[in-house]
């Protein structure tokens, strides 16, 4: 395993800072997804940490995708299980109670939009990057979950159509086609980044119970594919949790006071 650094951890405002940086495209490798498993699980169990934002490093690439190179190398065995790990790094990004935010700062390509659609919410810099799942050009699909993820998000038939066809669109399209839930324009990839951090810091206490905000999540990612009772009782087993917790009394009894409420995440 190389000494590299392919994934950063930072952690400003209760807010984990997951950057992926393998120039010139950011493309992932093994390495790159054992490091990027390890910060997931270091900002599920940081209790300094309420969301999680990824991005890419430098201002042209999010990210690429799997580094072609490396899989034209690789035998099927290797590219089997380096396609499960990769399946079970973003299960857990998408399973881990804490708001997730895909920041693209640039071109999110086949892989990368794989990675992007396991975030629950996906903040583009408006610009000339495309995004997209070109995997059919390459022989393949897309195997990083991206033909689970992109249906749900997209439809069925729609996420047939744009696999098939394989082609790249921008980001305002993909604003128009659910795939992206929000546009910022920014002189530069770090004010894209400052914008994003302060909506990120938006969702942390004292502004939004963090409890509340991570099972929100849970009980759609969670519930979304169980059969409709079974995620009502997902919902309630939830809601209940949220019932004895500090921070719903507080929202209830500021509501009732009539001022800001103060979340402490407790």
């Amino acid at each position: 395993m190389s000494d590299k650094v392919l994934v950063h951890y930072e952690v400003q405002d209760k807010i984990a800072l997951l950057t992926l940086d393998d120039p010139p495209a950011n493309t992932y490798t093994y390495e790159m997804f054992q490091q990027l498993d390890a910060a997931i699980l270091k900002a599920r169990m940081d209790t300094d940490v309420e969301v999680i934002v990824l991005t890419g490093a430098g201002e042209k690439f999010f990210s690429a995708g799997a580094n072609i190179a490396m899989l034209n190398e690789a035998d099927p065995t290797f590219k089997y299980f380096f396609c499960l790990h990769a399946n079970e790094t973003l299960n857990r990004l998408e399973h881990t109670p804490k708001l997730t935010i895909a920041a693209l700062n640039g071109h999110t390509v086949g892989g990368g939009l794989e990675i992007a659609m396991a975030a629950d919410l996906r903040v583009a810099r408006k610009g000339g990057a495309r995004m997209g799942l070109p995997e059919v050009n390459l022989g393949v699909l897309p195997g990083t979950g991206g033909t689970q993820r992109l249906c749900r998000l997209v439809g069925k038939s729609h996420a047939i159509e744009l696999m098939v066809e394989g082609t790249l669109f921008g980001f305002d399209e993909g604003l128009d086609k659910n795939l992206v839930n929000k546009v910022i324009e920014a002189e530069s990839g770090e004010d894209f980044l400052a914008q994003v951090m302060e909506y990120a810091k938006g969702f942390t206490t004292p502004h939004k119970p963090s409890k509340a905000v991570g099972n929100i999540k849970r009980s759609v990612q969670t519930g979304f594919g169980l059969p409709f009772e079974q995620a009502l009782t997902v919902e309630r087993e939830l809601q209940q949790l949220l019932f004895q917790s500090k921070d719903a009394k507080e929202g209830i009894s500021a509501y009732i006071e009539k001022r800001t409420p103060d979340f402490s995440g407790s």
